[in-house]
């Protein structure tokens, strides 16, 4: 294979194999892909929107941390009869959205994974309620994998499950729960969850109901640099059958792996921690691969404001968010933080225009 050659292909948005995004991976130089993973992302925007980096503000909110597939890599959760099991109660969502609307904020991003009390009445009353007690909220929430937990135990098909969340309130779905979508890795790390079929079919049918999607990537465990291209082709193939009505994956997220006091170190040992330059690597790598997704974020929750902000110049057009309230990777050894005036500073540093975004990633003027 040859580097010049692949990177032209990639810059005309052509599709890229897994081989193909293995090889640049391994002996591409990093500066060269961030060139080049630039060109694709201003080849992908309007002129007019290349210097503006797009971020929000959101509060993460947990419904519970009672969880049945107890993931190897997940120190959040707990066992519905552990001493430190919560539910979280209306009175609570009020307070927690209330101080999300007094700081400007507008979208919540509800998480919990499989509460075996949780199904989908639970889930309608709880999205009614919000919306009633705050109109113009912009319900992000669940994932893939709680789908199918709803799905088998509600006996409804995925199209059905999400068809009668978003008629109660659903307003866009999470990546959650992808971590890598190849079944050997997702068998050690997540046995419980659902399989990569099943968590890319949820995908898809989320889009036949224009419901704006992320997909995302937790790296740097078990799985291989072939496994995280496999991933990403998946992704793309994925977004490659949306009907033409829908948005389809609105964005791509990577996450680096935080292992601190997991069961997966447990029994693997101490994971190396991923580089600030192997996560530049990866975003670019990203960016290329998939020609197809418009917004690449670079995660400076993960891996902190100074590697996000070389992450803009290596693909990424959007910031993420301030993020209130974050406790799933903070429990495993992530610990980065940024307000609002920080988020905009940060962005400007790096040579660019800050710009509020809604959940669709338009700019607000």
């Amino acid at each position: 294979m040859n580097t010049e050659k692949i990177l032209e292909k990639a810059l005309e948005l052509e599709p890229l194999t897994i081989e193909e995004g293995v090889f640049l991976f391994e002996n591409a130089p990093l500066a060269l892909l961030s060139f080049c993973a630039n060109e694709v992302k201003n080849k992908l925007r309007p002129a007019q929107d290349r210097k503006k980096v797009g971020w929000i503000i959101d509060r993460n909110i947990n419904l519970s941390n009672i969880c049945v597939t107890r993931c190897k890599f997940c120190n959040f959760s707990r066992s519905k009869n552990s001493p430190e099991a919560y539910v979280t109660t209306m009175e609570e969502y009020n307070q927690k959205i209330s101080e999300l609307f007094k700081i400007g904020g507008r979208q919540v991003l509800l998480q919990g994974g499989m509460n075996p009390d949780f199904g989908l009445d639970f889930y309608c009353n709880l999205f009614s309620n919000l919306k009633k007690n705050f109109p113009g909220i912009i319900l992000h929430a669940l994932g893939p994998a709680e789908i199918v937990f709803i799905s088998k135990k509600s006996g409804k098909s995925y199209y059905e499950v999400l068809e009668t969340l978003h008629k109660s309130g659903l307003d866009s779905l999470p990546g959650a729960g992808a971590e890598i979508l190849v079944d050997r890795v997702r068998k050690i790390i997540s046995p419980a969850k659902c399989s990569s079929k099943e968590w890319l079919e949820v995908m898809h049918e989320a889009h036949k109901l224009n419901l704006p999607t992320s997909a995302t990537m937790v790296f740097g465990h078990v799985e291989t640099i072939h496994e995280r291209m496999e991933h990403l082709v998946k992704l793309r193939e994925t977004q490659d059958k949306k009907p033409d009505y829908s948005e389809g994956f609105i964005t791509f997220i990577a996450w680096p792996f935080y292992s601190l006091g997991t069961r997966l170190e447990k029994e693997f040992g101490e994971f190396p921690k991923i580089s600030g330059s192997e996560y530049v690597r990866m975003t670019a790598i990203s960016r290329l691969m998939l020609n197809n997704i418009k917004n690449i974020q670079a995660s400076w929750l993960t891996v902190g404001k100074a590697v996000g902000q070389v992450c803009l110049h290596s693909g990424a057009n959007d910031f993420g968010s301030i993020m209130m309230e974050e406790h799933v990777v903070s429990a495993a050894g992530a610990n980065y933080s940024l307000d609002s005036n920080e988020m905009v500073q940060a962005i400007r540093e790096a040579g660019f225009e800050p710009k509020r975004r809604n959940s669709r990633y338009i700019f607000e003027e």
